[in-house]
């Protein structure tokens, strides 16, 4: 590394540190446990956070696979350092991600006649298949729904689900449902502060009319069900399903890893065959 370059890193030195010790903090790691799975002295590693010592590029990356940071944090981390990004972020339409497209596409497909889609960390909509459209169809026009409840065009499904003019109302478990995504979305917040964009819908969805302050940091009084399904009305109709998120374990580019597919499945019988039953009126 040239003087120059390492002055540059001594100045950004203190920056990396609280970064380092913020995520620690986040990851609930004492000094001493995560000293001993990097391989590293606790001594050094308080050297590390105060910005007594400057970490190499292989101790930085060591660090961040300790602490599973996402690849964007990881570029942060290495940029603090005075390092340059190591994992690019290359566009969903590029042609270096059209086996990733594929794949995605290939999910959506296969998880018919129930709504799957992909997501961004926004939570916005990326990518469907043709069950989610028939499933949205269900409270309109799938644009003028959109339109309704997300006028930035960004097709956000957490304001689809708050919004009263979306799912809300159709949801007979609505205190439980809204209560558990809340508190999901402020440990996201809290886990990820420089995503402006998700703090954006957090706090714009806690303003929104009937969504108390106390539902965002939701304690269960009991142990929680293994998955808390959606009890949807529809005509009388009581529709029960259930979601499962996915992402990429092993992605080496920053859109690749933040993307998640967000599956939906019945969780009874009748449920089942609604969605089946969709499907064959729209083939007919």
């Amino acid at each position: 590394m040239s003087l120059i370059a390492e002055s540059a890193a001594r100045d950004t030195g203190p920056a990396f540190g609280q970064l380092l010790r913020g995520w620690r903090g986040a990851r609930k790691r004492s000094q001493l446990e995560l000293a001993l799975d990097a391989g590293v002295s606790q001594r050094h590693l308080s050297f590390l956070e105060s910005g007594r010592a400057m970490p190499s590029r292989e101790m930085i990356l060591q660090l961040s696979e300790v602490l599973d940071l996402p690849l964007r944090e990881r570029n942060q981390m290495l940029n603090a350092a005075g390092f340059a990004a190591l994992y690019q972020q290359r566009s969903l339409d590029s042609e270096a991600m059209s086996a990733v497209r594929q794949a995605l596409q290939m999910m959506l497909r296969h998880h018919e006649p129930f709504p799957a889609l992909v997501i961004d960390p926004q939570w916005n909509m990326l990518m469907s298949n043709a069950a989610t459209e028939r499933f949205l169809g269900l409270l309109g026009n799938p644009d003028e729904v959109w339109q309704r409840v997300d006028p930035s065009g960004n097709r956000n499904v957490m304001r689809l689900t708050f919004h009263s003019q979306g799912m809300q109302p159709l949801l007979n478990n609505w205190d439980n449902t809204a209560t558990l995504l809340l508190s999901r979305l402020h440990r996201e917040v809290t886990a990820a502060p420089a995503n402006t964009g998700l703090h954006n819908v957090f706090t714009d969805i806690c303003a929104l009319p009937g969504t108390p302050d106390q539902w965002r940091n939701h304690v269960w009084d009991s142990t929680p069900p293994p998955f808390l399904p959606l009890d949807i009305n529809l005509g009388g109709m009581s529709l029960k399903i259930f979601s499962m998120i996915t992402g990429f374990g092993t992605a080496l580019d920053i859109t690749a890893d933040e993307l998640r597919v967000e599956t939906f499945f019945p969780a009874d019988d009748s449920s089942a065959q609604f969605f089946r039953s969709l499907a064959a009126q729209a083939d007919s």
